[in-house]
């Protein structure tokens, strides 16, 4: 087997331990630690009658009463088959539940993204570009000010300016780009903020790199220089810092659905908390995880075609090893 290829075959390897102990962890935090899910739900709705034999039938239903090394092995050949169970407020199943709230979510989270890279990734290359030390002051100083700013902050000062007071675009519930672009906007700022500073550290130590003075001596511009060889060279570590916020904007949808009203996996998160319906809950840590790995996992493989000494370091580390 070559050496990329054992580079690709250990990254999915390390994928797939991620995603298992992150079904594993979940598992025992919301099964072992509380109670069982159906006793919670019932639990919820103090002074209503319970039926005794109703609840037991429920908790043979959904497998509970089980020892619970069989529940987790049943959960686990279940998940492997892309069943993560029943809600136990609606018993609409969780794969169901998530894809209907999942359409949403994707438009905030892509849209966020792309605003973070590119005003990120611009700000950065500006700042590194150019050669006026009092512009480069201002467009440094700008990233620690995003992201220093709370997300709620932020979203309630831009539907305050948008949507209140120039009525550009719907306060809540809105749906489309007028609907997704201000929650977008507003889960960008931080991201884009950390991917700025990131890359413009190493912009920064890249133009001091001595294959940069034989760039210039070969005759080639600034501009072509950075686009060039600079950037290529820098990019990684703010490639990985983008794939490592995915997880941040999913987290972070949970506060800015909730303040703009939107539906998505933060709406139907924050409603499975509230019923304590923990299939739900969990399903939506197996999602989060599955995209989480999932993207870095496309990170990883994307770092030998962007410096081909990523696999150069990775055939070091096998020879050390030997």
């Amino acid at each position: 087997m070559t050496v990329p290829a054992r580079y690709v075959l250990l990254r999915v390897l390390q994928a797939v331990g991620v995603l298992w102990a992150a079904f594993t962890i979940s598992f025992a935090v919301l099964y072992l630690l509380p109670a069982d899910p159906v006793q919670l739900a019932v639990d919820a709705s103090p002074g209503t009658p319970v039926d005794a034999a109703a609840v037991a039938e429920l908790q043979a239903r959904y497998g509970l009463d089980k020892p619970l090394w069989e529940q987790y092995g049943t959960a686990v050949i279940h998940a492997v088959r892309g069943d993560l169970g029943h809600s136990l407020s609606t018993g609409q199943t969780v794969v169901e539940a998530i894809g209907e709230a999942l359409p949403s979510t994707l438009a905030l989270a892509g849209t966020t993204l792309l605003l973070a890279v590119v005003f990120g990734s611009a700000l950065a290359l500006a700042a590194s570009y150019t050669q006026s030390e009092r512009l480069r002051g201002l467009l440094t100083a700008l990233p620690p000010v995003g992201a220093s700013m709370p997300t709620f902050w932020v979203g309630l000062i831009l539907l305050h300016l948008f949507s209140f007071q120039l009525r550009l675009v719907p306060a809540f519930g809105g749906t489309g780009f007028s609907g997704t672009i201000l929650p977008a906007v507003t889960l960008s700022v931080p991201v884009g903020a950390v991917i700025a500073q990131v890359l413009y550290s190493n912009l920064i130590t890249t133009w001091q790199q001595p294959f940069v003075a034989v760039a210039f001596a070969k005759g080639a511009s600034r501009a072509w220089v950075q686009w060039r060889h600079v950037l290529r060279a820098a990019v990684g570590p703010a490639l990985t810092i983008a794939g490592v916020w995915v997880g941040t904007v999913l987290a972070g949808s949970v506060i800015v659905e909730t303040v703009f009203a939107r539906a998505g996996v933060g709406r139907l998160t924050q409603t499975a908390v509230l019923n304590q319906d923990i299939p739900v809950v969990q399903g939506i840590v197996v999602f989060s995880a599955a995209v989480y790995v999932l993207v870095n996992l496309l990170v990883d493989l994307a770092y030998p075609l962007l410096d081909a000494r990523v696999v150069d370091g990775f055939r070091g580390k096998e020879r050390a090893l030997a």
